[in-house]
C-alpha cells in the first residue's frame, strides 16, 4: 500500500502564497490520476487539482489561474503551487492517487490557514 505524506501548509495572509507538497513512497508514475483537494470545516472534500499521468492537469473554476499542480515523477513528488490565497480556502488540504485499479489513496492532510 503507497503512503502519501503532505507538508508545507501553515499560516499565510491573505493574497499570499504556499506550495504544498506530496511525497509517494512509490513510483507516482504508476498512479493514472494524482490530485489534491481540500476539506473546510463543515463542508464536504473538494478537488482543487488534478493531473494524469501524461501530465494534463484540470482546476475547478474557483481556482484556476492560482493553483497550479505539478509531478515530478524522479523524487515521487506531486506538488500544489496556491497563489492569491483567500480566508475561506482555509482548510485540510489532502493529497491522493488513483490506481489503475481505480482504488485512491489518501494522504493524512496538510492545514492550510489564510488570515484576512
Amino acid at each position: 500500500q503507497v503512503q502519501l505524506v503532505e507538508s508545507g501548509g501553515g499560516l499565510v495572509q491573505a493574497g499570499g502564497s504556499l506550495r504544498l507538497s506530496c511525497a509517494a513512497s512509490r513510483r507516482i508514475s504508476s498512479f493514472i490520476v494524482m490530485g489534491w483537494a481540500r476539506q473546510a470545516p463543515g463542508k464536504q472534500r473538494e478537488s482543487v487539482a488534478v493531473i494524469t499521468v501524461d501530465g494534463s492537469t484540470n482546476y475547478p473554476d474557483a481556482v484556476k489561474g492560482r493553483f497550479t499542480i505539478s509531478r515530478d515523477n524522479v523524487q515521487n513528488t506531486v506538488y500544489l503551487q496556491m497563489n492569491n490565497l483567500k480566508p475561506e480556502e482555509t482548510a485540510v488540504y489532502y493529497c491522493n492517487a488513483v490506481s489503475a485499479f481505480s482504488t485512491t489513496v489518501w494522504g493524512q492532510g496538510t492545514l492550510v490557514t489564510v488570515s484576512s
